[in-house]
């Protein structure tokens, strides 16, 4: 049974327990009217609560989720655009990221998911897409950590052997240590690539630009050996 299902009934439960309690209080006098008390008033809340909290953090790490926001739409169309040399658009759509997770895979210390500052900067984009003004271009707070890259390329023979990582003696240790960025001129100096959207044409043909959050789309036959063609 779905979390949100057994949620919803355990809702639906406490509500008509209380319900009852409330209609006729002399329920409470007996021992099992005071276990019937506790349990609608006291546990069944809690486990509600709890469940509902759980519920909501794993749909936030849904790709649909986090380009439900305005301000994301031009960056779930991106995952879509038909160029390989855009990195969110192949590992969107060459399956080198779960596409129901996509945000999420890549950005596993953004907001909630982060230390404490984080947690705290998520509180204020919440702040801010309610009750304040939302910014027309979106900037990470830090560079980006190679941390994110690594926990999937790390020990894979393309990025170990890479030509563009052992170019030089100490390159790839640079990669792995963080000491030199991914994102570095030369190598993925370009991500999201917002501005070129107008003038891009996206995958598959059928596909509405913004339809990122739909994780479907054409068969992926075959793409398990174009993921050669660069696996940096």
């Amino acid at each position: 049974m779905p979390w949100s299902t057994t949620l919803i009934a355990i809702i639906l439960v406490a509500i008509a327990l209380t319900v009852l309690l409330a209609a006729r209080p002399s329920l409470t006098i007996t021992k099992a009217g005071k276990i019937l008390a506790f349990l609608s008033l006291f546990i069944f809340p809690i486990m509600a609560g709890t469940m509902g909290v759980f519920e909501h953090i794993e749909r936030s790490k849904s790709t649909e989720f986090c380009t439900s926001c305005h301000v994301m739409e031009d960056y779930g169309k991106s995952l879509r655009v038909d160029d390989f040399s855009s990195l969110p658009a192949t590992h969107f759509q060459y399956n080198r990221v779960p596409r129901d997770r996509a945000c999420y895979t890549c950005h596993t210390d953004y907001a909630m998911y982060g230390d404490f500052r984080s947690k705290l900067r998520g509180l204020k984009h919440v702040y801010v897409q309610y009750l304040g003004t939302v910014p027309q271009e979106v900037k990470l707070y830090t560079p980006y950590n190679n941390r994110e890259c690594l926990h999937c390329h790390a020990g894979a023979r393309g990025f170990e052997e890479g030509a563009t990582h052992t170019a030089e003696e100490g390159r790839l240790q640079a990669i792995k240590s963080n000491q030199m960025s991914c994102m570095t001129s030369g190598c993925h100096d370009m991500s999201h690539n917002i501005k070129g959207l107008k003038d891009a044409t996206f995958w598959p043909a059928t596909a509405k630009q913004g339809d990122a959050g739909d994780t479907g789309g054409a068969s992926d036959a075959g793409a398990s050996n174009e993921t050669g063609k660069e696996d940096r």
